[in-house]
């Protein structure tokens, strides 16, 4: 098999197996807009960067999940009014840290690692949402 068979057939792969979590992330955007009135981010949601960070990371690390679902819950959150500091909170550690697999990572890695792993990632997600929302405006 050649090489432009072979990424052909990785592509198509790939793709069989991405868009069956990617439509299913998206019928789950649509019902929790449906049934979550838009008035509930706000009260979520302060518009204080360094609470909406907070709070972006602290979502994002429990909902932890690929980088393509998350621009799509992303885009929806920011047309719900979230902050852009929130959302970019929510994108960077819903990739970045890991609640749902630490365990697995705990044992693979050792405890302190994932520890430190984890809280680095955290901090990280809110420092960084600060900072570009910051630069951004600076723009």
């Amino acid at each position: 098999m050649t090489n432009y068979n072979l990424a052909l057939k990785n592509t198509y792969n790939n793709l069989k197996n991405t868009l069956p979590v990617l439509f299913g992330t998206i019928l789950l955007i649509a019902f929790v807009i449906s049934v979550v009135p838009a008035d509930l981010y706000s009260k979520f949601f302060t518009g204080n960067s360094i609470i909406d960070s907070f709070l972006g990371a602290l979502f994002g690390s429990a909902a932890a999940g690929n980088p393509i679902n998350s621009y799509i819950i992303g885009s929806e959150l920011l047309e719900q009014k979230v902050s852009l500091v929130a959302v970019i909170a929510f994108i960077i550690s819903w990739v970045t840290v890991g609640i749902v697999q630490f365990p697995a990572e705990a044992l693979l890695l050792g405890k302190k690692f994932a520890i430190v792993r984890n809280l680095f990632s955290f901090i990280s997600a809110i420092v960084i949402s600060i900072l570009t929302v910051l630069i951004l405006r600076f723009l």
